[in-house]
C-alpha cells in the first residue's frame, strides 16, 4: 500500500509541475548543435571524415558476418554457443538476432555510401574524385556482400528485394564507376572480379583478376579494429575474441585439417586489434587457376598455383603464445592437440599448443609444389584448388559463399516491408541439397588419441566438386 501511494504521488507531482506531460518526456526537443547537419555538411574535409566512418561500418559488418559464415561452414565448430546458437548445423532462422544485426549493418553501409554520394561529398569544398570512388567502392561492397550471403535483399528501405544476381550486377556497376574515377586501386578490380566470378562470367572475371596481378601482385585491403574500444557498438575484432582473447573458453574450434591456421586473429597491440583482410591478391590467382582448369588447361593452372604459393610464402607468420588454450575443452582425448596427429591420412596439420605457435596472419596453406606439379585436368585438381581456397580464406567468410548457402531476411524486414511476406523467396534459407544432406556432419570428427589418428566425418570439398555441375557452386563449371 505504501509503494502504491508513492507511485501515485510521483505521478501527481509530475503532472502538476508541467502544463503538458508530453513536453516533459519529449527528448527530441533537445538539440545538440554539434550533431546537426549544418555543423557537418558543407565543412571542409567532411567527406573524408564520413569516409572514416564508412571504414568503421565495414568493420562492424565484418564482426557480424564472419561469426555467421564461419560457423555455418565446415571451418569452425562453436563449442560454447557464446556467439550464435544456431548456425553450426545450418539452422538459419528469420528470428536469429545475429542475422538481423548483420542485415542492418550491411544496410547501414549501403545507406552511408548513398548519403556520402548524395549529400556529404557534393557539399564538401574539397571533395575529390578519389573520395567519391571510395564511396562507390563501399556501395559496391554492400551489394557484393548481399549477393554472397543472401538470396534476396532490398537495395533500398522497403523496396522489392533484389535477387543474388541483381545484387551482383549492381555491385559491378558501382565498382565500374569507382574505377572510372580512380583506376589505380587493385581492390576495385578484384571486388568486381569476385562479383563476375560468382555470376559465372569467366571472361570478365579473368580480365579483372589479371589486371589485379599486373597492378599489384601482393596487395591487401583490410578492415581496422580498435583494441581499446568498449562503446555500445565496439569496433574491436569480435572474431579475434572468439579465437584467441577468451583463451581457455575455446569458443570456436577449427576443423582438425585447419588447425595449423588457427588462430588467424590474435592480440596485436594494446591500441590496435588484428585486422581482417577482406580483399587480397590471392583471390586473383584462384580465379585464374579455376578458369584454366575449366578450360582444360592444367598446365596454365599449375603456373597460377605456383605463383599463388610463392605469394603465400611472403605473407606474415606471427609467433603466438597459445599455451593457455587447451584445445580439448578440458576433456582429454576429445580433439587433436599435438603435432603427431595424422588427419585424414595427412601429417603436420595439427600444432602443439604447449609452447608458442607460428600461425599465418594473412594467408597460409598446406599446399606443396609437388601437389601442384601433379595437377591434371580432373576433379582431383579442383579438389586441391578448393582445399587451398578454404585454407587461404579461413576466418574471412569465403568458404560459406563457396558452399552456395544463403541467409534469410530478418523478421523485421518481413514484418515491415510490404513487398515481403513470410514464405517468399529470401525468407527461407537456401542450402544446396548435397550440403543439406551432410549439414549435421560439417564439423564432425573421429579421433583416436592413443593412435594419434583423426578423421573428418565428411569431405565437403570433395562433395562440392562432385556437384560442380550445380549452378549453386563452382561458378566456372
Amino acid at each position: 500500500m505504501k509503494k502504491l501511494f508513492i507511485i501515485l504521488l510521483s505521478i501527481t507531482l509530475l503532472v502538476n509541475c508541467t502544463d503538458d506531460l508530453k513536453d516533459a518526456t519529449d527528448f527530441t526537443s533537445v538539440e545538440n548543435p554539434n550533431l546537426l547537419r549544418p555543423a557537418f555538411l558543407g565543412q571542409s574535409n567532411s567527406s573524408g571524415v564520413w569516409l572514416e566512418g564508412m571504414d568503421r561500418q565495414m568493420s562492424l559488418f565484418l564482426n557480424e558476418i564472419l561469426i555467421l559464415s564461419e560457423l555455418g561452414s565446415d571451418n569452425y565448430v562453436n563449442t560454447q554457443t557464446f556467439y550464435n546458437q544456431f548456425m553450426d548445423n545450418l539452422e538459419i532462422r528469420i528470428d536469429d538476432p545475429t542475422i538481423g544485426t548483420t542485415q542492418n549493418d550491411l544496410a547501414r553501409l549501403r545507406e552511408m555510401a548513398d548519403f556520402g554520394l548524395e549529400e556529404v561529398g557534393p557539399q564538401d569544398p574539397v571533395y575529390s574524385e578519389d573520395t567519391e570512388a571510395e564511396y562507390y567502392f563501399f556501395k559496391g561492397m554492400s551489394n557484393l556482400f548481399a549477393g554472397m550471403y543472401f538470396s534476396r535483399l532490398p537495395e533500398e528501405p522497403g523496396a522489392v528485394p533484389l535477387t543474388t544476381e541483381e545484387n551482383y550486377t549492381s555491385a559491378i556497376a558501382s565498382f565500374t564507376t569507382a574505377i572510372g574515377l580512380n583506376n589505380s586501386k587493385p581492390e576495385y578490380y578484384l571486388a568486381r572480379a569476385r562479383a563476375y566470378y560468382y555470376l559465372g562470367r569467366k571472361v570478365e572475371a579473368v580480365a579483372d583478376a589479371q589486371m589485379v596481378i599486373t597492378m599489384d601482385s601482393d596487395f591487401v585491403r583490410f578492415a581496422r579494429f580498435d583494441e581499446t574500444d568498449t562503446t555500445t557498438q565496439p569496433a574491436n575484432n569480435i572474431f579475434e575474441n572468439a579465437l584467441y582473447q577468451r583463451a581457455i573458453f575455446d569458443d570456436l574450434q577449427p576443423l582438425p585439417t585447419l588447425d595449423f591456421l588457427d588462430p588467424k586473429y590474435s592480440f596485436l597491440t594494446p591500441e590496435e586489434d588484428a585486422p581482417v583482410y577482406y580483399l587480397k591478391a590471392e583471390e586473383a590467382y584462384f580465379i585464374l587457376a579455376e578458369a584454366n582448369l575449366s578450360d582444360g588447361n592444367a598446365l596454365a593452372a599449375q603456373g597460377n598455383m605456383t605463383d599463388l604459393l610463392a605469394l603465400i610464402g611472403t605473407r606474415e607468420v606471427r609467433t603466438i603464445d597459445d599455451t593457455i588454450e587447451g584445445r580439448t575443452q578440458r576433456a582429454p582425448g576429445s580433439r587433436p592437440n599435438n603435432s603427431g596427429v595424422v588427419v585424414n591420412g595427412r601429417p603436420n596439420l595439427v600444432l602443439d599448443r604447449d609452447t608458442s605457435v607460428m600461425v599465418p596472419s594473412v594467408s597460409g596453406t598446406s599446399l606443396t609444389q609437388p601437389e601442384i606439379d601433379a595437377m591434371a585436368n580432373d576433379d582431383a585438381a579442383l579438389e586441391l584448388l578448393y582445399r587451398t581456397r578454404q585454407e587461404v580464406f579461413i576466418a574471412e567468410g569465403i568458404r560459406f559463399a563457396d558452399m552456395g548457402v544463403k541467409l534469410v531476411m530478418d523478421l523485421n524486414e518481413i514484418l515491415l516491408n510490404e513487398n515481403v511476406s513470410e514464405g517468399d523467396a529470401g525468407t527461407i534459407a537456401v542450402i544446396p541439397p548435397f550440403v543439406d544432406a551432410v549439414k549435421n556432419d560439417l564439423d564432425a570428427i573421429t579421433y583416436d588419441a592413443d593412435a594419434g589418428i583423426a578423421n573428418t566425418t565428411i569431405d565437403l570439398t570433395a562433395i562440392l566438386v562432385a556437384n560442380k555441375s550445380s549452378d549453386q557452386v563452382l561458378p566456372f563449371h
